[in-house]
């Protein structure tokens, strides 16, 4: 939910209008009881006067689950939880519900399925949707429900119940799920199409057919025969209880689809682990053979898990609001990735002066309210996180004072309101198995939003506590309250009866969602993805501090998942994700159906830019480093938008700027500090500490990692600084993925240059490329292994604009960690082959980029001019003789280096095929 400065009375109103918030009365509690954890303790029943989870007209409301279910802690703030939250109540059954590929809602008569395709911009081109438009309703033949409830879930899946008395109807549904498995009795299967629909094949029990120009297979038992009437098709089950249906990515796709068609989904886990730097994690389905022995099945993978996995995918695709998401054959599929840099605070560097930062904090620690008024569980958590981060400074230049002045601050709050029965505590709630602050805000409490935006900041004020301060973090002290909070907002136990697994993270998602009920036709949302992984960092820092592994790796999976979704689906880092039509380069919400360039509360650009920034943290920010020109694009954009540099929130956009850009952001600091009001989570002490370290390290490096962590790396001109804070009781030393090491001595940060050991990488990244000539892989990787099978990418359509020298939603192929020497005389050559088909009028642009040290940063930009394909099927190809249209930049030696090729369409309206493998498509590099 927004973070600003200030909330007039009208952005309440706002707020209200679109989350439909409406509190009445609160019901009267019973006598409360007083629940000990450690030295602390929470209620049993919430406080006179508050409210719980409510329908919009402010009646109180309880799951909506089946008796199978009634007692099993349900994952509010996820992508289906209006089948559960009955937040509107003239709606039984559910809001639309966004799984990708497929659309649902829950009617009376039983499943309504879509798959939208087309996008639309709306909102005066401030959102794009692909809003869920039924193709058809999977059902019963009679079926009329009075409601529909939540019967059974797992990681990312769930099964809604529908029932009248005579019929029965169960569904399995779930992300990246093409398939819908139905269980059910007292009727004949039936699917009621939106439209007549075209029958492309006929095979008795399996149908093809295709309906608002989607295709799909219904599947009955062998046996059965479907029965075509208009808009109605039926089967009788012939005894059985179970069909299917898949939407087809293609018609011929329908022999392969059919393999799996009784290979029902039961359950969906994922399993993490991290180890030497990088975060690994299988996603696995559970099925159960109905007929025949086939256990296997087909699923979607989402942009951000495909680009990290080396697991074999179909050339099958889907189109979601999150970009292409490609079709895994199997039941399980694992990704790996670099863990995210994770640090305390930013080291001490000499080019921060002592003087001017012990000012800055005795504004903060001598104020005569720290905490600027706050009283509720967000501008409480907002206030702890702005102290939290002084400690560490405070503690870098000696000033012991001041830091046990602002650690005494934090424990005082915290232990407020982890103590029962003052103006501010935590109540559970029995009914939906989860604690709430009182006083509440932006609907905690009676719509279970934001918990994990909330509490992050409490979680990460105690680990700055506990870093400083152990026998505090015990269990038996304050600690328990900690891990408390932990449980309601990221329970890693799957069979906790208190608290639900993960509530807000979407592990196939990849992200966290803010609203508790999901109420909304465009499905759930989340606005501030910076302040869900301020919690994913605080759990790193917490299991760090506390000694509790299980915790800390928790956070890195969290952290470096929702970072890859947040480079993709919030600021479109590669530029593949947003749709054509959709100009803006950066979303301030994500929703199921899409995503807006917007937040709750303002239409200032400024806060729409800031609000996945904030809060600027060592342990949650250093990741969004990792795509140096989405954080370029995203403030060239704000300052269009805005009409100039930022006003209201200069601090947090400085900084954001100093993760690309360290020496301009220190620019924009020295000529403006002097006349600027700090944003409400920030403080000029850390803003100018921030500014003035990255300006001397230069930006954080996530292309390499360390094996501890608690650890990042710089880089400034190509010279690397490596980081690593030591929580523990003795010195251990830090090995990074590029093989160098660094000594930390115990409970203490240190930073260097590193040290080369001479030994084998314990962990190493893949060996970097040898030769200069690169061959092009679906899926985005140049390599110089020969002898892979040919394949194509499809380059989208320009959308009948010009693109030309602009890159517009490329095919993007990349490779890092080159090592070369530039050939004097040479120039870059490529060979592309491509087929626009029988489309006339298209174009395909190819530029191609050189980052020389991997910092992030493109030193050489090389467009060329647009290849006119002509309307005949067969390829034809494209080369650097078309010549250059513009170049930037100069070439240098490449020394753990990138090279990027990027394929768009500048002009046309259709798409084209870029063959890929089979050594065809090369882009050559002029070096040795």
């Amino acid at each position: 939910m927004p973070t600003p400065r200030s909330r007039p009375a009208a952005a309440v109103v706002l707020a209200a209008a679109l989350a439909a918030v409406g509190l009445g009365p609160a019901a009267t509690p019973a006598a409360a009881a007083t629940v000990p954890v450690g030295a602390g303790s929470y209620s049993d029943t919430r406080p006179p006067g508050t409210t719980g989870p409510t329908t919009n007209t402010g009646a109180p409301v309880t799951p909506k689950v089946t008796q199978a279910a009634k007692g099993r802690p349900v994952p509010t703030n996820d992508w289906w939880s209006s089948l559960a939250f009955q937040r509107y109540g003239d709606n039984p059954y559910s809001t639309p519900m966004y799984g990708h590929p497929l659309t649902y809602q829950a009617v009376s008569g039983g499943l309504e399925v879509g798959y939208p395709t087309s996008p639309a911009v709306v909102g005066d081109g401030r959102q794009y949707e692909y809003a869920h438009k039924r193709d058809l309703t999977l059902g019963l033949s009679g079926l009329n429900s009075p409601d529909t409830k939540a019967d059974a879930w797992s990681d990312w899946t769930v099964t809604p119940y529908w029932s009248d008395g005579t019929r029965t109807l169960r569904t399995t549904i779930g992300h990246g799920m093409p398939f819908v498995y139905a269980q059910g009795s007292g009727g004949n299967a039936q699917i009621t199409t939106a439209a007549t629909p075209t029958v492309f094949s006929d095979q008795g029990n399996v149908v093809g057919i295709t309906v608002g120009g989607h295709h799909y297979a219904l599947f009955a038992p062998t046996g059965s025969d479907w029965n075509i009437s208009g808009t109605t098709i039926t089967a009788g089950l012939g005894g059985k209880d179970y069909f299917s249906l898949a939407v087809l990515p293609s018609t011929d796709a329908l022999a392969t689809f059919r393999t799996y068609a009784f290979s029902f989904v039961t359950g969906s886990q994922v399993d993490w682990s991290t180890s030497g730097g990088t975060v690994g994690a299988t996603y696995k389905l559970t099925t159960e053979a109905k007929e025949g022995t086939e256990r296997g099945t087909l699923q979607a993978l989402y942009r951000h898990q495909w680009l990290n996995t080396t697991d074999t995918l179909t050339p099958y695709t889907y189109v979601s609001p999150r970009g292409t998401m490609k079709v895994r054959e199997s039941a399980s599929f694992t990704t790996r990735q670099k863990a995210a840099p994770v640090l305390p605070a930013l080291p001490r560097t000499s080019a921060v002066d002592t003087s001017r930062l012990r000012t800055y904090l005795s504004e903060v620690a001598d104020s005569s309210d720290p905490f600027s008024g706050a009283t509720d569980t967000y501008w409480t958590g907002k206030a702890l996180g702005k102290l939290a981060q002084l400690v560490p400074l405070a503690d870098q230049i000696g000033e012991t004072a001041v830091r046990d002045k602002l650690v005494g601050l934090l424990k005082g709050r915290l232990q407020e309101w982890f103590t029962a029965g003052g103006a501010s505590e935590f109540s559970y709630d029995r009914d939906w198995k989860t604690l709430t602050g009182y006083p509440a805000s932006y609907g905690s409490d009676a719509e279970l939003n934001d918990h994990h935006f909330h509490y992050g900041y409490y979680v990460y004020a105690a680990a700055i506590v506990a870093q400083y301060d152990a026998s505090w973090a015990a269990d038996s002290a304050w600690g328990g309250m900690v891990k408390e909070l932990i449980r309601d907002t990221a329970n890693p136990n799957r069979t906790d009866s208190a608290f639900p697994f993960l509530r807000g993270f979407d592990v196939y998602a990849g992200h966290s969602w803010a609203s508790g009920h999901q109420g909304f036709a465009a499905g759930n949302n989340q606005e501030s993805s910076s302040e869900s992984t301020n919690l994913s960092a605080a759990l790193v820092l917490w299991g760090s501090a506390t000694g509790n592994t299980e915790l800390r790796d928790l956070g890195s999976y969290l952290l470096a998942t929702e970072g890859e979704a947040i480079a993709q689906y919030w600021f479109d880092a590669d530029q593949q994700v947003f749709p054509g039509s959709f100009t803006h380069d950066t979303v301030g919400m994500v929703w199921g159906s899409g995503g807006a360039y917007s937040t709750w509360w303002t239409a200032n650009p400024e806060e729409i830019h800031g609000i996945n920034v904030l809060p600027v943290t060592a342990g949650g920010s250093p990741h969004l480093a990792g795509n140096k020109d989405a954080i370029r694009r995203n403030l060239a954009e704000l300052e269009r938008e805005n009409g100039g540099p930022a006003v209201e929130w200069r601090d947090i956009l400085w900084e954001f700027q100093s993760l690309a850009d360290p020496a301009g952001a220190k620019a924009k600091w020295d000529a403006g500090h002097a006349g600027y009001t700090p944003e409400q989570g920030e403080s000029k002490a850390h803003t100018y500490h921030w500014i003035t370290t990255l300006d001397a390290l230069g930006a954080p490096d996530p292309s390499v990692t360390g094996d501890l962590p608690t650890s990042a790396v710089f880089t400034k001109n190509g010279t690397r600084t490596y980081a690593a804070h030591n929580h523990g009781s003795t010195a251990r030393t830090v090995t990074f993925s590029d093989g160098k090491t660094l000594t930390v001595p115990a409970r203490s940060t240190a930073t260097g240059t590193g040290t080369d050991t001479g030994g084998p990488d314990p962990d190493p990244d893949p060996e970097p490329p040898t030769g200069n000539t690169f061959q092009l892989r679906s899926g985005g990787a140049l390599t110089t292994a020969t002898g892979g099978t040919a394949g194509s990418d499809t380059i989208p359509s320009a959308e009948g604009r010009n693109h030309d020298g602009t890159p517009n939603k490329p095919l993007v192929y990349e490779v890092k960690g080159v090592n070369a020497t530039l050939k004097a005389g040479a120039s870059t050559t490529f060979r592309l082959p491509v087929d626009a088909r029988t489309a006339v009028g298209l174009g395909q642009q190819a530029r191609i980029s050189y980052d020389l040290t991997g910092d992030g940063t493109f030193d050489r930009t090389e467009t060329y001019r647009y290849f006119a394909t002509d309307p005949v099927t067969g390829w034809e190809e494209y080369n650097q003789t078309r010549g250059l249209k513009a170049a930037t930049g100069t070439l240098g030696n490449l020394s753990g280096g990138t090279v990027r090729l990027e394929v768009w369409s500048a002009i046309g309206n259709g798409s084209a095929l870029l063959r890929t493998g089979g050594d065809t498509s090369v882009v050559v590099i002029p070096y040795d």
